[in-house]
């Protein structure tokens, strides 16, 4: 799915702003909502998560519908002779949306773009745009849940009969969401909404692969498939010119929807050394001038699982960073621009070259900026908080494939993505036929990446701290991510025994012959608690964790990176774990550094990006 730009023939009209809101019930909304202007509205922001942007109204607790509305103008200029597309870039978790009352459409999934063609349902003037939003995770949901349930984190002493008799008054009147994730459930218009026109035949999709590559300077050849739409499209009609950084045409096709196109002396894309072109691609009209128009970037790379390794342009690459979340004051998950710059600043001064989009696809901008500042991305599909009994569930298969196809669908042409992560921490660690099930479950969705994605990239499932020797599924993937926390949730403040136990598992992994990486690993640190012998939550502890945990990586060169939980403190649930939310940051949650990230700048600037064990 492209993005929707602005060019000689195409036009992107913003609907982000300050919507119309109203909260409205647990399992449903009045319909008459959606096409009437809504009664006594509260303002909320698009795009942002609705959670904290009002203090009246406890919106974080809010379970079930709300309704978004606002009116959108049309010049009826616009709407001659074109085509009309009303994009949303996600909606969390599903969707409902009405044009002028009439219902578009619904969707499923909370992190990914879905549009509607409402050519002939728009009208010149004004029109009423209302979307109805349910922020419920269930046990069919990507990310999953439990519906209903009452959020407790930690420990909720059953048995008592007084607790027990809370807990059942809690179900019956203040029923919330019990996320299987430890992240806090942001909702809503969560990303940008945009209403873009075309002409009437146009150019649908666009994928770009390098075929081959030498070294850089040296001829290089780019395949592309180009997907039209519309009457009367033609594959002759299509000319495709590649640009350099320069603007320079470097090299041209025509007349073909597919093909291969040589760059004779192509500069390649690299982490920490991004170089970008662009495909010019158009599609003539009747009269040989240019009807529909698409610009869209790539980079000249190559990805390889070969042996132990893992190849970005034929040379062993060293993941450094950690795992992040689209997270922020006020805004929750809302798209911020500013603070993706703020944090792309931080990676390149931290000397980190990557991170993992945990544990959902992020919005497009962000891609955009790693592809442009050479920062590799391992990009994660909402499946998190999985457990046995869903590997039998066949309508949670195909949602969990169309998932992995629209995330690729969309993400395919960024260089910046390296690998897919089919899901984080499912449990399949039971043995015998539990653990049978989550091999046939997760076995064909490795293989559907595999055949979907153009550019054949490898794929992952981030396995959680578990019995390793039972795990049936992360040994068959092109490469082991593993998350552990040796030292903080188990042999916690002991790191003597952490490292002897790490080391344990990691010669069960040596036997398994594949590449391994850390995708998970850290302590809960906050910050301005310190100690003369740094115990556990100071932020002399943490520090000391990571520099012992660190050491062990180093003395295996079968392990090919190191990325640390997390980058920065992020919200969940309240509860007597967590102290305003998860704490393993090495930064705090409004970017400012914790010791460790000292201690990792001067580790990671240190350690190249490529051949650091070959």
């Amino acid at each position: 799915m492209l993005y929707p730009q602005t060019n000689a023939a195409r036009t992107v009209v913003s609907l982000d702003g300050v919507w119309n809101f109203r909260t409205a019930g647990a399992t449903d909304y009045p319909t008459e909502w959606t096409d009437a202007p809504l009664p006594e509205p509260m303002p909320m922001a698009v795009p942002g998560s609705y959670n904290d942007q009002n203090d009246e109204t406890n919106l974080r607790a809010h379970y079930g519908w709300v309704v978004y509305q606002r009116t959108v103008e049309v010049p009826a200029a616009l709407l001659k002779n074109s085509r009309a597309v009303l994009r949303f870039d996600a909606a969390t978790h599903a969707a409902d949306v009405y044009l002028n009352g009439e219902k578009l459409g619904s969707h499923k999934g909370g992190f990914l773009p879905f549009e509607f063609d409402v050519t002939d349902k728009l009208k010149a003037g004004s029109n009423l745009l209302a979307v109805a939003i349910d922020n419920r995770v269930n046990q069919s949901t990507l990310p999953v849940g439990n519906e209903g349930n009452v959020a407790f984190f930690g420990s909720d002493n059953a048995g008592i009969p007084s607790v027990e008799a809370g807990k059942q008054w809690a179900l019956e009147h203040t029923p919330q969401n019990m996320p299987n994730f430890d992240f806090f459930n942001f909702a809503g218009l969560n990303r940008h909404v945009e209403l873009y026109i075309t002409p009437k035949s146009y150019i649908a999709d666009i994928a770009v692969i390098t075929k081959s590559i030498g070294g850089e300077g040296e001829p290089a050849v780019i395949g592309y498939d180009v997907t039209l739409g519309g009457e009367g499209a033609a594959p002759a009609d299509v000319h495709v010119s590649i640009v350099d950084a320069s603007g320079a045409t470097v090299a041209e096709a025509s007349g073909a929807t597919a093909g291969d196109i040589e760059i004779p002396a192509a500069h390649l894309w690299n982490p920490g050394a991004a170089y970008l072109y662009t495909a010019v691609v158009t599609l003539a009209d009747a009269g040989e001038e240019v009807g529909d128009e698409y610009r869209q970037t790539f980079g000249v790379r190559t990805i390889e699982v070969k042996g132990r390794q893992f190849l970005i342009n034929g040379k062993p690459f060293y993941f450094k960073g950690f795992g992040k979340h689209e997270d922020s004051f006020f805004h929750g998950r809302g798209t911020d621009q500013v603070l993706n710059v703020k944090d792309v600043s931080l990676i390149h001064w931290l000397g980190a070259n990557s991170f993992r989009t945990s544990h959902y696809p992020y919005a497009e901008n962000m891609y955009d900026l790693c592809d442009r500042e050479g920062i590799v991305i391992i990009d994660e599909t909402p499946a998190v908080g999985m457990s046995w009994p869903q590997y039998t569930d066949k309508a949670l298969f195909e949602h969990h494939s169309q998932v992995i196809r629209d995330m690729i669908a969309r993400d395919k042409n960024h260089p910046c993505v390296v690998m897919w992560s089919i899901a984080n921490e499912p449990w399949y660690d039971q043995g015998g036929e539990k653990s049978e099930n989550a091999l046939k479950y997760f076995t064909p969705l490795r293989d559907l990446v595999h055949e979907v994605d153009p550019q054949g990239r490898p794929a992952t499932v981030v396995c959680c701290q578990n019995d390793y020797t039972k795990d049936l599924v992360t040994r068959t993937m092109d490469v082991v991510c593993l998350n552990r926390y040796y030292g903080w949730y188990n042999l916690s403040g002991n790191l003597d025994a952490a490292c002897y136990a790490l080391n344990v598992e990691l010669d069960f992994w040596d036997e398994i012959g594949k590449p391994v990486m850390f995708t998970e690993y850290g302590a809960d640190t906050v910050e301005g608690i310190h100690g003369t012998h740094g115990e556990m939550f100071s932020e002399e502890y943490q520090r000391e964790y990571f520099a012992r945990v660190d050491a062990e990586f180093d003395k295996r060169d079968w392990i090919i990176g190191e990325q640390l939980w997390n980058f920065a403190d992020f919200s969940t649930i309240q509860g007597p774990m967590r102290v305003e939310g998860n704490r393993k940051g090495i930064l705090t949650r409004d970017r400012q550094p914790k010791m460790a990230a000292h201690f990792l700048r001067d580790r990671w600037k240190a350690i190249p990006d490529f051949g650091y064990k070959a």
